[in-house]
């Protein structure tokens, strides 16, 4: 029953579905990619299509590198050399157990997960007020506190975007510590005849025997980067799922699947091109 009752007590989810387009400025696209920073993959599909063009193609196969940095001292990210070689703008943001807050000595809040009992803090640090102060009791506490009081070590994913022609790389600035350099895996493949559901951007709720809702459309794209067998044979016991309708059936399609560590910029560039 204790089990049962965590479960109830999961976060909601919420599915909001707009109609805009790439090209209309007041598009709140280009907002939720860049306020969106842990993308794990990417997929796209375009339908029509058998082939991607060269330039989205080069695009797509160099999204990366990002790095994997093992027991890193917390305190090396709070250094004016970091903040000054890679950070424009940011925040550290700690999520951390009742012990580990209590013994770091830092001011934060309950995170909104904790439930009623309260056993997760989260810390936020704003970098670049952090570096214009560092002479500050503020900079000095918390430097104290990760270096001395609570030193913190973790494994960490790190991704830069560079703006210019920065000439410190992520491997060299790191070289002391345990770091190794990954790219994304990216997967291409052009399906064919590939039943679709048909919806109208008019009537997102959907239409019965014209359209489908934009929830179905959403499901199904999930089913599609997925890979599940979208035919709902008598012999399949895996899936049941089938293709939402009304829907047609395209001759070709080409999907293109990203995993890694990407970054919100990337993405960006992404759907530049592709609109």
């Amino acid at each position: 029953m204790a089990t049962l009752r965590r479960l109830r007590e999961a976060p909601r989810h919420l599915l909001v579905c707009e109609k805009s387009n790439f090209g209309n400025h007041k598009s709140r696209h280009r907002h939720l990619v860049q306020t969106h920073y842990y993308n794990y993959r990417v997929s796209f599909l375009i339908p029509e299509c058998g082939i991607l063009s060269e330039e989205l193609k080069n695009l797509v196969m160099n999204t990366g590198p990002y790095y994997f940095v093992k027991n890193l001292p917390l305190h090396e990210l709070i250094t004016p050399e970091f903040i000054s070689t890679f950070i424009k703008k940011g925040k550290l943001i700690l999520s951390l157990d009742k012990d580990t807050y209590e013994e770091t000595g830092l001011q934060g809040h309950p995170s909104q997960f904790s439930g009623r009992k309260i056993m997760k803090f989260i810390v936020s640090i704003d970098l670049m007020e952090l570096s214009l102060n560092l002479d500050s009791k503020k900079y000095e506490r918390i430097s104290w506190s990760f270096k001395e009081k609570k030193p913190l070590k973790f494994d960490f994913l790190l991704a830069w975007h560079k703006t210019g022609s920065e000439e410190s790389t992520m491997m060299s600035y790191f070289s002391k510590y345990q770091i190794q350099e990954h790219q994304p895996k990216v997967a291409l493949s052009t399906l064919r005849d590939l039943q679709c559901p048909v919806l109208q951007s008019s009537e997102l709720e959907g239409t019965p025997e014209v359209s489908c809702r934009a929830l179905e459309l959403f499901d199904w794209l999930g089913a599609v980067f997925s890979n599940v067998d979208l035919n709902n044979e008598p012999n399949n016991f895996i899936s049941t799922y089938c293709c939402p309708e009304p829907s047609t059936v395209v001759a070709k399609a080409y999907l293109c699947t990203i995993t890694g560590f990407i970054l919100p910029e990337k993405i960006c560039l992404l759907l530049e091109h592709l609109w």
